[in-house]
């Protein structure tokens, strides 16, 4: 005898699996030091808030697509209970488009049913830092000074990705300002945030990653212990006796040309203790020898630099994150310079001679725009074959 069940009953069945299915994913994003935002946790009005913000923003930008743009346009949307300001939107939609990302994709990550999930950093600055259910995209809280030094510099930003589309640099997708108007904080406070790329997409077989400065006071992370599925990201002093090992003639000459071109750069927007994220993961059998990574050419010490840059961007293989990904004979890298807002001010130059007095002899991260630059180069030379 065959039963089928009822309308009722099935539906409680797909209920009963799904419910088990969310329960397992929650499980195993605590066991990543990934924690979802539900009802019960402080940042879930505020993700809620953003999540509806942002939807509402980019299906303003699918209604009515700006033209293509680098001036700064700022488009304010009321909602119930908040307004969103949203900065330099066509400046962001161009950029979107330049990375073959449609505002449809971009709307679906930012805003699909699943619960936001805040990520722990070890980092120093005291920024709140989300990831979109899919892990695609990070939202990084900022301060004013910082969204003020990057719409100030989004002009020469978006140029020198024009120039170098495969350029290292972490791409930012969107600024927006949410003015809470909910009685959990004081009328009229502002939370400023960045919608950014993830360096580490897709992480799922990720088995180390590196946040890299090329000094080595305070930089070692003390790792996950041995069969733990915590993320913890380690710095230089864990990658020592380690090589980013690509193997291929042209992907090490691009790699240090590109990590000169970017930093350089930076050099000039006068920031320092920026970062090199480097992770790595086993390519499986299948993915060995294909070449996603770079078109067929080798590098000459005669070759002008216009052929260089010309001959060895990254191709973009069918890949869902390409511009961070760089294939060697056994491990796939995933490559990033990301938190470019530290200008080196007054403050910092007290900082350094502070820190060059209780750290003599050793290297340490406040340094001069020039020195962080050849530093950073150099521990790329020093850690790639």
């Amino acid at each position: 005898m065959e039963m089928s069940a009822g309308p009722a009953e099935g539906t409680h069945r797909t209920g009963t699996v799904k419910r088990k299915m969310w329960g397992g994913l929650r499980q195993q994003w605590k066991l990543l030091g990934l924690f979802e935002i539900d009802q019960q946790h402080d940042f879930y009005s505020l993700t809620s808030m953003m999540k509806e913000g942002l939807s509402a923003a980019v299906q303003n930008t699918i209604d009515n697509p700006p033209p293509v743009s680098t001036h700064r346009l700022e488009v304010t949307q009321i909602h119930k209970a908040f307004r969103m300001e949203t900065f330099a939107g066509p400046v962001f939609v161009s950029l979107r488009r330049s990375l073959g990302m449609t505002e449809k994709e971009y709307q679906h990550s930012l805003s699909n049913d699943g619960s936001y999930l805040q990520f722990i950093s070890n980092s120093k600055s005291k920024a709140d830092f989300f990831l979109t259910n899919d892990k695609r995209f990070f939202l990084k809280t900022q301060n004013k000074r910082e969204v003020q030094f990057l719409l100030s510099n989004l002009r020469i930003y978006m140029e020198h990705l024009e120039k170098y589309p495969h350029s290292l640099l972490v791409k930012f997708l969107g600024k927006t300002q949410d003015s809470d108007l909910i009685v959990h904080w004081p009328a009229g406070k502002c939370k400023y945030f960045i919608v950014m790329q993830s360096v580490f997409y897709p992480d799922d077989r990720i088995n180390a990653r590196y946040d890299i400065k090329g000094c080595e006071v305070s930089r070692w992370t003390d790792p996950a212990p041995e069969g733990s599925q915590v993320i913890v990201v380690l710095k230089d002093l864990n990658f020592e006796g380690q090589y980013i090992t690509l193997g291929k003639d042209q992907h090490r000459p691009w790699l240090l040309r590109q990590v000169e071109i970017d930093t350089s750069f930076l050099q000039r927007l006068n920031v320092l203790d920026y970062s090199l994220l480097v992770a790595h993961q086993p390519l499986h059998q299948d993915e060995r020898h294909q070449c996603l990574s770079f078109p067929v050419g080798t590098v000459t010490d005669s070759m002008e630099l216009q052929d260089f840059q010309a001959q060895n961007r990254r191709l973009l293989p069918n890949f869902r994150n390409p511009l961070h990904v760089i294939d060697g004979p056994e491990h796939r890298y995933f490559v990033g310079i990301i938190d470019i807002f530290t200008v080196y001010s007054f403050k910092k130059r007290l900082e350094h001679w502070w820190k060059r007095l209780r750290h003599p002899g050793q290297a340490f991260s406040t340094v001069s725009p020039p020195a962080y630059c050849h530093r950073l180069c150099q521990w790329v030379q020093d850690h790639t074959r």
